[in-house]
């Protein structure tokens, strides 16, 4: 799994260093869909926000929390005293166009590589669901432990 990881790493350094190349402070990678989510959708929960982007609850929660101190958005009590709304201040509005062109962009450089390719990445990814509709990733895992560590 390693070169995988690596992969992706790679991939979002690059954009990383995008984002210093334009002067883009204090951006992650990971928080450029939900800015572009808020800014189209407009303020909501962070529970709906993490629905949007297909991520945890508790996932979208530590993003959320790390945007605030960048003074990208801003949260306030939701309609129940368990929720939050989450809105996007000045400067998260301002960075959306931005992001929007970096998000094409890689999404086309992300098709240019996979047309270099022999085979598409694609048909990778849904070769290993496949293999994991057959074997679960989890009973793969219990196979290699010593037979003291099995359920």
């Amino acid at each position: 799994m390693r070169p995988l990881k690596d992969l992706l790493d790679t991939m979002d350094a690059a954009i990383a260093e995008l984002y210093a190349e334009r002067g883009v402070r204090g951006v992650r990678t990971r928080f450029s869909m939900a800015l572009i989510r808020l800014h189209h959708l407009g303020p909501m929960p962070i529970k709906e926000l993490a629905a949007q982007i297909d991520v945890t609850h508790s996932a979208m929660s530590q993003t959320v929390t790390e945007m605030r101190k960048e003074g990208l958005v801003e949260t306030a009590p939701g309609a129940d005293a368990r929720t939050r709304e989450v809105a996007l201040t000045a400067k998260g509005r301002a960075l959306v166009p931005f992001l929007e062109a970096e998000w094409r962009a890689t999404e086309a450089a992300f098709g240019e590589l996979d047309a270099a390719l022999p085979y598409p990445m694609t048909r990778v990814i849904d070769d290993v669901a496949a293999a994991l509709r057959e074997r679960p990733f989890l009973d793969r895992i219990r196979a290699h432990l010593p037979e003291s560590e099995r359920p």
